[in-house]
């Protein structure tokens, strides 16, 4: 089994424990891809959901300029969504799980094809 695999089956049991859900592995997957070299950095590929910085570059950067989204409240209404759901307090929280709640909430699989 490749790393990125592995990778894969770590998030899809974060997605299913933490998060309630039975994840689409083949999206998981294209959101693992698309995120790159990150996923395998130990800063990058988890988020600071306190840092208000971070959120904002994941509004701008995977919201608006990925997955083609127009500003506004609904997009900060969403972060925190997937925030709770994933849990508040869980201080590990994957990109790539980030990534594909956000993409899942916004109906957007077809940015990763």
């Amino acid at each position: 089994m490749s790393s990125r695999d592995e990778l894969i089956d770590k998030y899809a049991q974060e997605i299913q424990k933490k998060c309630g859900e039975s994840p689409d592995r083949d999206l998981l997957g294209r959101v693992v891809a698309g995120l790159g070299p990150a996923v395998y950095n130990a800063d990058a590929s988890v988020v600071a959901a306190s840092d208000p910085n971070e959120v904002e570059s994941i509004k701008k950067n995977f919201l608006v300029k990925k997955l083609g989204l127009t500003d506004g409240p609904d997009l900060d209404a969403a972060l925190d969504k997937v925030f709770d759901q994933y849990g508040r307090s869980n201080r590990h929280k994957y990109r790539a799980v980030i990534y594909y709640l956000l993409t899942r909430h916004f109906g957007r699989d077809a940015a990763y094809p």
